[in-house]
């Protein structure tokens, strides 16, 4: 037994975080699958997947550790966890491409952002896995390039691996034990799930229902700003969709958020005249398909 990765897995657990094993040295899970699964112990009732069986159980966790160096996987859904994975480019790329540190600190800047303080580690390549707790009664999905190139999270559905884990690359090592931060409003704004065109929502209350969509609108403009070229006018168009709701609802005026992704799409490289259009085309496809709210 290491009792390094013991101790770790344990401290983990101790957060509140849910463990697995994986594969020592490796980053994948040390489960059996589902096609070879016995139906036995933990799946007498059915295959239970690593997430079901994530734990904070000490006990647990301790005979799981008992025999063999397993490397720690965080269950980031069980845990309440929204990890954003910031990634380095792979050997072959081009000299030229930034790392997902540069490309989320420019994200962070272009929102109007600072970079979030919040638990860090370095993983195994050199990259980061930035820690936020989930917002409360939201069931965030596992993402890859939503918030730009080399940026993936981890939520339901995803795993990390933890510090104290290690492969034949690298350590995973803590970089800053500041306690996890709550998803930034920005952040959470840009990785929310769309809304269902026809659905009517109850009401929230009006400071909060304002302050989320003033941070979506400061998200949707900074992903418009940061869209590479060949997609921007899709970027701009699927900005405008995602905010025409706003209006709809009455949470944001028309004539900001047209000025808002104007000004955006101007700055990521499209002409005035395109901009026009294709915000006008994507905010009235937006409020028609979005009634306005029933008051609860």
């Amino acid at each position: 037994m290491s009792t390094h990765l013991l101790t770790a897995a344990l401290d983990a657990a101790e957060r509140g975080w849910h463990v697995f094993p994986l594969r020592p040295a490796d980053k994948r899970p040390a489960l059996h699958g589902e096609a070879v699964c016995p139906l036995i112990g933990d799946c007498a009732g059915g295959h239970r997947k690593w997430e079901d069986r994530a734990t904070i159980d000490p006990d647990r966790i301790r005979r799981a550790w008992a025999d063999r160096p397993f490397n720690i996987g965080i269950a980031t859904g069980p845990s309440g966890l929204v990890v954003v994975d910031l990634d380095m480019p792979k050997q072959k790329s081009s000299t030229g491409t930034p790392c997902g540190v540069t490309t989320f600190g420019a994200l962070c800047e272009r929102a109007g952002q600072a970079v979030p303080t919040t638990y860090r580690t370095r993983t195994a390549s050199g990259g980061y896995h930035l820690y936020f707790t989930a917002p409360p009664g939201v069931r965030l999905a596992n993402s890859a390039g939503r918030l730009g190139k080399l940026i993936d999270t981890r939520a339901h559905g995803g795993y990390v691996v933890a510090a104290g884990s290690f492969t034949a690359t690298g350590p995973y090592t803590v970089t800053d034990p500041t306690p996890p931060a709550p998803l930034p409003d920005w952040l959470y704004a840009l990785l929310a799930p769309r809304q269902s065109s026809r659905t009517l929502v109850a009401v929230p209350s009006s400071s909060k229902s304002s302050r989320y969509a003033a941070a979506a609108l400061r998200a949707e403009s900074a992903t418009v700003r940061a869209a590479p070229q060949g997609e921007r006018d899709w970027t701009l168009l699927s900005a405008a969709r995602a905010l025409g709701r706003f209006i709809a609802w009455g949470d944001l005026p028309r004539s900001v958020v047209e000025e808002a992704l104007q000004e955006a799409g101007e700055s990521a490289g499209l002409s005035s005249r395109q901009c026009r259009s294709t915000v006008r085309s994507g905010l009235n496809w937006s409020i028609a398909r979005n009634p306005q709210r029933r008051t609860a």
